[in-house]
C-alpha cells in the first residue's frame, strides 16, 4: 500500500495575522519566516498525528482488496472517496462504482463482492482517490490543534538556533505533545 498527496489544502489552518498576533510581532520584516514556520508546524503536526488538518486529496494504491474487507486509510480524518479505479492485466483502468462502499473516520469498508471489478493486474491494481481533513476552513480544525501550531511556531521563532541545529520538527516545546496526544494514532 502506497499513498500519494494529489493536492494540498489551499490555505494554512493558522493565518499569518493570527501567528503574528500570537508572537506579538507588529512589523512585516519577518513575514516570510513566520509563514515558513506556519507551514513547517502544520507538516510536523500532520506527520505526528497522521491526520490532514485541512482538506487534502490523496491517492492510495493497493495490489488487491484486503481479506478483512477494510482499507485502513493512511491519512485521516476521511471526508469522501472521489474515485476508485481498478486496472486489469492489460493496464486499462475501470471506474468502480462508489455507492457500494461504506466508510468510517479512518477506513473504507468493502462489500462482500465489489461490483465492477476486472481481473486485476499483479501489482498496483487499485487506486483509491479520497479527500481527508477536518474540513475546508481553518475554523474546522480543532482548537487544540490550532493552539499546538501556534505554540510550535512561537517556539521555533524564539529558538531559531535549535531549529537549525536539530532540524525542523525535531525540537518541540513543553506541552506540545499533550496538545496533539488525542489525535495520534495508537498502533497495537
Amino acid at each position: 500500500m502506497t499513498s500519494y498527496l494529489l493536492a494540498g489544502s489551499a490555505e494554512e489552518p493558522v493565518s499569518l495575522a493570527e501567528a503574528k498576533a500570537f508572537l506579538k510581532v507588529d512589523d512585516s520584516a519577518e513575514d516570510g519566516l513566520i509563514t515558513t514556520l506556519i507551514g513547517a508546524a502544520r507538516l510536523h503536526v500532520e506527520g505526528v498525528t497522521g491526520q490532514a488538518l485541512l482538506a487534502q486529496s490523496w491517492r492510495m494504491v493497493l495490489d488487491a482488496w484486503p481479506d478483512n474487507r477494510m482499507v485502513k486509510l493512511a491519512v485521516t480524518p476521511f471526508i469522501a472517496v472521489t474515485e476508485i479505479t481498478a486496472y486489469d492485466g492489460d493496464g486499462a483502468g475501470h471506474a468502480v462504482p462508489l455507492a457500494q462502499f461504506l466508510s468510517e473516520p479512518d477506513r473504507l469498508l468493502l462489500p462482500a463482492s465489489v461490483a465492477g471489478m476486472p481481473l486485476l493486474r499483479e501489482r498496483q491494481g487499485i487506486e483509491i482517490d479520497y479527500v481527508a481533513g477536518f474540513g475546508t476552513d481553518p475554523e474546522d480544525v480543532p482548537a487544540d490543534i490550532r493552539q499546538a501550531l501556534l505554540v510550535l511556531v512561537g517556539y521555533w521563532y524564539e529558538h531559531r538556533d535549535a531549529v537549525i541545529v536539530a532540524g525542523s520538527g525535531a525540537v518541540v516545546p513543553s506541552g506540545f505533545d499533550r496538545l496533539v496526544a488525542g489525535y495520534k494514532r495508537v498502533r497495537l
